[in-house]
């Protein structure tokens, strides 16, 4: 596989936005084993974002031939006030993450699943944080915020301001050379970019997924000067709305009822977050194909590429109904594995959610 090959597999959708492509290339052109990560707060169910964006990423990278490792960011769950701070529910929860990305298909041989202790554990990893907290001003780690969730005017714990520091600290303790989050996290890896070279590390590669939005439609909340960056942060799915989300545990007759439901106005791509299931989930690559079954009196059953899907759509050809009947079936059939494989555990990790506890 030539260096081209690689760098689209890496740069394929849900991919947006890699920062810079000419890095990317130098790095798989002069590295034989390059390392790039994804970290996530094990807080609660599995929803599609977390679940099969992640999974199809992953396999994306490993196709292109880079070692990726999947951080379970525990700690930085009990700073952010996840489950009351309860570290055995976080860890029990980081656990079922595990088993249901497996579900879905990774390989525990070309992925490292790794906590947070694993690394918080070694002195380096303190060092490192003070180093990079001298090159880092106050306003930068309040502008970070976002990548928790959280806006500059919340009051909140000291802890939360440590948050991002970690975040870039991470990266390098890794060996991360590629950086593979989602837009609400981009500040941090601008942080790590920013002060790579200073500490005699590596700049990273950045490469940031589109976030799902979730089925409301879009929203604004105010968590970024970026329109683009803040619209996407609001908008995307949460567990505090759990209707305007796909979870990996949903029933068939969930899944159908929540997209039909769902935000999707007639002609309109963007913001559609039904569109966005079929642009970011299933038609990745330009030779993917969308089965949409029209009825005859409107065309009859038609099979799409993207640019013919966003073309008819756009034009009135294809109704927002068979959108959302065609994008159903698809989510169904690729939630239906990791659905059946974590079924068992779904009722406990719900009610960590219902009954969180209080922060210690």
């Amino acid at each position: 596989m030539n260096i081209e090959e690689r760098v689209e597999l890496i740069s394929r959708r849900p991919v947006v936005e890699v920062v810079t492509e000419q890095e990317l290339r130098e790095l798989l052109s002069n590295t034989s084993d390059p390392v790039a990560y994804n970290g996530f707060e094990p807080s609660g169910p599995m929803h599609i974002g977390t679940g099969l964006v992640v999974a199809l990423k992953v396999k994306d990278f490993a196709e292109a031939g880079v070692k990726f490792k999947l951080l379970l960011a525990t700690w930085h769950a009990k700073l952010n006030g996840k489950l009351g701070g309860d570290m055995d529910k976080i860890h029990e929860v980081a656990e079922y993450f595990i088993e249901g990305w497996k579900a879905f298909g990774l390989d525990p041989a070309k992925v490292d699943f790794i906590f947070a202790e694993d690394l918080i554990s070694q002195t380096e990893y303190w060092e490192l944080l003070l180093k990079i907290s001298e090159r880092i001003t106050h306003s930068s780690v309040v502008r970070a915020l976002p990548i928790m969730g959280r806006t500059q005017t919340e009051t909140l714990r000291f802890g939360s301001y440590i948050y991002p520091l970690m975040q870039v600290t991470d990266i390098f303790m890794l060996g991360a050379r590629i950086t593979q989050l989602g837009m609400d996290q981009r500040k941090a890896n601008m942080l790590a970019r920013e002060v790579g070279s200073a500490l005699g590390k590596f700049t990273p590669v950045a490469a940031h997924h589109h976030l799902l939005a979730g089925l409301q439609g879009p929203a604004k909340m105010g968590y970024d000067e970026n329109p683009v960056i803040d619209t996407q942060i609001s908008s995307k799915m949460s567990k505090s709305r759990p209707e305007t989300a796909i979870w990996v545990h949903d029933t068939e007759e969930d899944i159908r009822r929540k997209i039909r439901g769902a935000f999707c106005p007639e002609r309109q791509l963007d913001p559609n977050p039904v569109m966005e299931y079929a642009r970011y989930l299933i038609l990745r690559r330009n030779d993917d194909l969308l089965e949409i079954n029209r009825p005859a009196h409107k065309g009859g059953p038609i099979s799409v590429s993207l640019p013919e899907l966003e073309a008819l759509y756009s034009q009135g050809a294809i109704h927002p109904l068979d959108l959302k009947d065609a994008v159903s079936d698809r989510v169904v059939a690729m939630l239906e594995p990791a659905r059946k494989a974590l079924a068992h555990r779904f009722e406990k990790i719900r009610a960590y959610i219902e009954k969180p506890g209080q922060l210690k």
